[in-house]
């Protein structure tokens, strides 16, 4: 049986994919990790969704709010002996339900150009491939994207 959850970057299931989440990227990315990692850190994030079956937390994401009207998606995690089940693409639709409840407007998120799971997720969930924003702006392997939620 699938559950969702909405919590914090305090719930330990949330901080356990996460350290799963860093040793995966550490060894994808490779030396460009230490850049993205300045990025990515969890504490006070607000907004987390974790998706658990039977009772185990098998994934998760979260948001941060990066403008008034845009929520960006962050922690995007799904173990890869978990993979295919559409936890995901779960995870993400409520993700975008939260931020429509909160009044945004738009979500928006950066990956890595090599990420073709991950891209191939968001690109299914209608995400558009934008101009790389913020800190990600000159960032050479990175692709940015958003989606509409009005």
């Amino acid at each position: 049986m699938i559950l969702l959850k909405r919590t914090n970057s305090d719930n330990p299931d949330f901080q356990r994919l996460v350290g799963e989440l860093d040793k995966y990227l550490a060894i994808r990315n490779g030396d460009s990790n230490n850049f993205f990692v300045q990025f990515n850190q969890i504490d006070q994030i607000k907004h987390v969704m974790l998706v658990y079956e039977d009772e185990h937390a098998v994934g998760c994401g979260a948001m941060k709010e990066y403008d008034p009207n845009t929520m960006e998606i962050k922690r995007m995690f799904v173990p890869i002996g978990n993979r295919g089940k559409g936890i995901a693409t779960t995870a993400l639709n409520e993700l975008e339900r939260w931020a429509k409840e909160l009044g945004y407007s738009k979500c928006i998120l950066e990956t890595g150009d090599d990420m073709n799971e991950a891209i191939g997720l968001y690109k299914k969930c209608n995400y558009k491939i934008i101009p790389n924003y913020g800190q990600y702006e000159n960032v050479a392997d990175s692709i940015c994207l958003e989606k509409e939620i009005v």
